[in-house]
């Protein structure tokens, strides 16, 4: 296998850390008046353990209960899929992509791992692959993450340049989940590539209704939004007004310098 040489982002770990919070198939219950085996249990307590360590970054803590939890059930799927987490934050990103591939080929139905190696992918500019492993996740109508999944989609979309497979995607989101903060701001996007002004202002108005309920401050992309909308409207003060924020803010961001070409033009 081909080593890859792209290290993951902060942001990119923050959200492969994010996107496997939860241990799927990690739930402890007694159905059918049969109570669960104690070996089960403790396979059950040394994931959760492993999970909470890797939320803290303490990955020897994680790599000793991932091992004790290896003694249990050498071939556990989420066991593989933290090995995937672990390998990532320590850079070793051939052992991760091995372990996250193993996780899925024990169970090809875990969404929460499959949805963490697209993630892992996506880091990694492996966008194409992403989306795919993604177009999976989506599909498993039982996975209580599904609204971030098709999110996720739309982004390896947009690089991928399909725009109509973004559109989806995002809207998909939306539907399932409607403050999506992040899939109303880039609809808002497209929506002023398309040149359709009015939806590209509703979907602003949303994203600005949600920044403020979650208290989030604005970006470097969701002022250069917010400039070109102004400028599709011929609102040149308020433009400028984004774009002092964006100058103010940002001045050594991409859409800094973009902001500069238009108003230089």
């Amino acid at each position: 296998m081909t080593e890859m040489r792209t290290l993951p982002s902060s942001a990119s770990i923050a959200l492969i850390l994010l996107l496997g919070s939860v241990l799927s198939a990690c739930v402890s219950e007694t159905t059918g008046g049969f109570e669960q085996a104690p070996d089960e249990e403790a396979l059950e307590n040394y994931l959760a353990l492993a999970q909470g360590y890797l939320e803290q970054q303490d990955l020897q803590a994680a790599r000793r209960h991932l091992n004790n939890a290896a003694n249990i059930d050498p071939n556990n799927s989420d066991a593989y899929g933290l090995w995937g987490l672990i390998y990532t934050l320590e850079g070793d990103l051939g052992l991760a992509d091995e372990s996250f591939n193993r996780a899925i080929r024990l169970n090809r139905g875990n969404s929460r791992v499959r949805n963490n190696y697209a993630a892992f992918l996506f880091a990694n500019e492996r966008y194409e692959e992403a989306y795919n492993h993604l177009e999976v996740v989506v599909s498993d109508t039982a996975y209580q993450g599904r609204a971030q999944a098709f999110e996720n989609m739309g982004l390896a979309a947009q690089r991928l340049n399909r725009l109509e497979d973004a559109e989806y995607a995002f809207t998909r989101a939306l539907q399932l989940n409607s403050n999506r903060i992040r899939s109303t701001l880039e609809l808002a996007d497209i929506s002023l590539q398309r040149g359709d002004t009015r939806a590209a202002q509703n979907y602003y108005s949303r994203f600005q209704t949600l920044q403020q309920f979650f208290n989030i401050q604005p970006n470097a992309r969701s002022l250069w939004v917010a400039v070109r909308l102004e400028q599709s409207r011929g609102m040149e003060s308020r433009m400028r007004e984004y774009g002092a924020t964006l100058a103010e803010l940002y001045p050594d961001s991409n859409e800094y310098e973009l902001y500069r070409q238009l108003i230089n033009d």
